[in-house]
């Protein structure tokens, strides 16, 4: 346990300028941006009945005022999503370079001489870029999320409407966060076949490891695409298109997992009546009833395994 722990802190120091204050430099601009919208009266009007109300000329009182508490409570985390897309290419281009930087600079050599095996190694990147990034980013994103809500609440009160109170009352403003991490688990188990292929391929390149990690799937797609309509091979290759290389480059993404189970999540969640932010979240768990996301699990294991044995067998580059 404690090896794990100076692996991961290894990791974190040599890689602290991308996993953590990325997160925080655009979350600066994120905030910058919404707090000016908000302050030059961007969003200064709320929709509820068919009926426009100015936020700068009364006080939002009755049904209204729920609504508007309501909406805000349940919504305020969505000002952290430019992060959450962004953990997605901050993960896979870590990943992209775990194992063949160590390689290219030759501190292989080094890491090597010291008592830490090859499998703990690569299981301290698999680690860091499923667990320890998303959580990093999560942080950060509630963090951002709260500073614009307490900017818009500031705004609302210089215009008479004081949701304070109601906001700290309403169960929403405490349960979005949570729902923010309790879908880690989702994320690291639909993330698991990407992490796997980014560093097997990291972990056997010599060279241009993108393309090898990126080309080689989009470039067999492609030939069977061109396969099965030109020479009439009589198999369709979209399930492996869908199923096979969007999941090894788009897992890291977070919420891609709505998309590769859309159906059944929609069939399922659809006769259930719940707020929006409720119904992802459920649908988000129910994608784990799939066999689709065991069977990557299962992949994602194998490929993590390549790496461990190839990093015993290669060379710096």
């Amino acid at each position: 346990m404690k090896t794990m722990k100076w692996l991961l802190k290894r990791e974190m120091w040599e890689n602290k300028g991308m996993l953590l204050w990325t997160p925080v430099v655009v979350a600066v601009l994120v905030a910058v941006l919404a707090i000016t919208s908000i302050m030059m009266g961007k969003n200064s009007s709320f929709a509820h009945a068919q009926q426009a109300y100015n936020i700068g000329t009364i006080t939002i009182e009755g049904q209204a005022r729920q609504a508007m508490v309501d909406a805000i409570a349940n919504g305020y985390i969505l000002a952290s999503l430019p992060l959450l897309v962004m953990l997605g290419l901050l993960v896979f281009f870590y990943c992209l370079g775990a194992l063949h930087d160590e390689r290219r600079d030759r501190s292989l050599l080094f890491w090597k001489s010291l008592p830490v095996s090859d499998f703990a190694t690569v299981a301290s990147k698999a680690i860091l870029a499923l667990v320890v990034a998303p959580l990093l980013t999560i942080a950060v994103a509630i963090g951002l999320a709260v500073t614009v809500l307490l900017t818009g609440c500031i705004v609302l009160l210089a215009h008479g409407t004081n949701l304070v109170g109601d906001l700290l009352a309403n169960p929403g403003l405490y349960l979005a966060p949570l729902r923010l991490i309790g879908l880690l688990p989702v994320y690291i188990l639909w993330a698991l076949p990407t992490v796997g292929w980014l560093l097997m391929v990291s972990s056997m390149a010599r060279s241009k490891v993108f393309l090898w990690a990126v080309g080689t799937p989009v470039m067999s797609s492609l030939l069977l695409l061109w396969a099965s309509r030109m020479l009439n091979l009589g198999f369709d290759p979209s399930w492996l298109i869908n199923n096979i290389t969007q999941r090894i480059l788009l897992g890291v993404v977070p919420g891609s997992w709505m998309a590769f189970e859309n159906a059944s999540v929609r069939e399922h969640v659809g006769s259930i009546q719940m707020p929006p932010l409720d119904a992802a979240f459920y649908g988000s768990w129910h994608t784990l009833t799939g066999p689709s996301v065991w069977l990557g699990v299962l992949g994602g294991l194998a490929m993590l395994a390549i790496a461990v044995r190839m990093r015993q067998q290669r060379e710096e580059v």
